[in-house]
């Protein structure tokens, strides 16, 4: 008798994976074979009201429509249908500003190569209009102003730049035209390009609803009613003639800030943001923010990097959010309160700039003890009691002690000369990990510390 085969092993079934489908405005027939098997095989299909109306009837799966708001029930909603075949509908591409990422991070960041995630992705709007106007992509910036404050756009203007900007609905190409023109821009084209994916013209040769529609003309001239909420706005960017020119670079000029004379000047500002040395994705802490031109530079350095401003004066920090508004980075935090007091339950930073409050007792202490190893800290001061203060700590933890002192050519009489402005001591060190062994006293000289 031969022996019986030996039994499956048991124990809890493997989840199944969440499948993502991104989708177009020309709905079921721009599906690849793929993306139209996972929908038809699904036993649940969640997704917005439009994105299910696209689905045809062979589609049998019970469909849930996303509660709003949406990212705090992802988790919950993928609990109760733990077990079943769940394929979720995104807009074009599902990994690009879609519902992709959102459930890449509830699942986990490995995700996807466990097998917990599986995405088919669609042509992006964005393919869409770069495709339709020519432009390459990788050469075009983005802006995505859905569920975000329109101030975003300035940061991302400069002459001669093509810019896409992903709409939150029918009322954005005109907030997108108030802002160009109200920024300087108003001579820039803008294109609104609405139901990308769709057919372009109808037999007639005429647009019409269910169709591509593009509209186009001057930010300065706009007057176009609202369209279609399922549109992009493209701008080509032009800067009218009495407009700043803002840099891509810390050392914006001064004349940009709204401020009562404390704000740290433009060639102090421009070193202060070498030595924070700025980076994707870090936090900064403006501790003394006046008029918050530190922290509105560093976060203008790149799109992920934030900043916390804390001000003890309520005028200077709402101040500060204007200033933020008006440069495009209004996701700047204003803390009002004085320091260090105002800094407790803030998250941890990866540098501090201290541009006031020096003295006050404990300051000091407390931005470097919330400094990891590796963070950063900075400190300017133009008085003789701070800069004793920093001389100190320098001699205890090392760093670099600078002066920097700036000179104006300014006229004297019929000729010009130099008019001297207050010298800025500045100190800035990292934090070492293990940390350095105080010296016993003042190194003598020739000593190398």
């Amino acid at each position: 008798m031969s022996p019986a085969p030996p039994s499956a092993p048991t124990g809890p079934p493997m989840p199944l994976p969440v499948t993502v489908v991104g989708i177009g405005a020309d709905g079921w027939a721009g599906l690849p074979g793929g993306s139209r098997a996972a929908l038809r095989e699904a036993d649940v299909l969640i997704g917005g009201p439009r994105q299910l109306a696209l689905l045809p009837g062979e589609c049998t799966a019970e469909r849930v429509t996303w509660p709003s708001p949406l990212r705090p029930a992802v988790p919950g909603l993928l609990a109760a249908h733990a077990g079943r075949r769940v394929a979720v509908l995104a807009s074009g591409d599902p990994m690009f500003y879609g519902i992709g990422r959102t459930l890449s991070e509830v699942l986990g960041a490995d995700a996807s190569r466990a097998g917990a995630l599986r995405v088919l992705p669609h042509p992006s709007s964005v393919s869409y209009a770069c495709a339709r106007l020519g432009w390459p992509v990788e050469d075009t910036e983005v802006v995505t102003l859905v569920g975000r404050p329109t101030e975003l756009l300035a940061a991302a203007l400069h002459d001669g730049r093509r810019v896409l900007v992903l709409s939150a609905g029918a009322a954005t190409p005109a907030e997108v035209a108030a802002l160009l023109t109200e920024r300087g821009y108003g001579p820039s084209r803008m294109h609104v390009l609405e139901q990308l994916g769709l057919e372009q013209l109808g037999a007639d040769g005429e647009y019409g609803p269910g169709r591509e529609r593009h509209v186009e003309g001057f930010a300065q001239e706009w007057a176009e009613p609202a369209g279609d909420p399922l549109n992009v706005v493209a701008v080509e960017c032009r800067r009218a003639p009495d407009a700043p020119r803002l840099g891509a670079v810390p050392g914006l000029p001064d004349t940009v800030y709204e401020h009562d004379g404390q704000l740290t000047k433009r060639h102090v500002r421009a070193a202060t943001l070498a030595a924070l040395a700025p980076a994707p994705g870090e936090l900064l802490w403006d501790v003394g923010g006046g008029s918050g031109s530190i922290a509105v530079e560093w976060m203008r350095t790149h799109r992920s990097c934030r900043a916390v401003s804390v001000e003890r004066d309520p005028a200077r920090a709402e101040r500060i959010g204007r200033n933020a508004r008006a440069l495009g980075v209004p996701g700047l935090r204003v803390v009002t309160g004085g320091a260090p007091g105002a800094l407790a339950g803030l998250p941890v930073p990866d540098a501090v700039f201290i541009g006031g409050g020096l003295t006050v007792p404990g300051l000091l202490e407390s931005c470097w003890d919330a400094l990891p190893a590796g963070g950063r800290l900075v400190a300017n001061t133009v008085t003789l009691e701070s800069e004793a203060l920093l001389a100190e700590w320098y001699r205890r933890l090392g760093g670099e002690l600078v002066r920097l002192a700036v000179a104006h050519a300014v006229p004297v009489g019929g000729f010009t000369g130099w008019r001297q402005a207050m010298p800025v001591t500045q100190w800035a060190v990292t934090k070492d990990h293990p940390p350095r062994v105080p010296s016993a006293g003042v190194p003598s000289a020739g000593e190398e510390r």
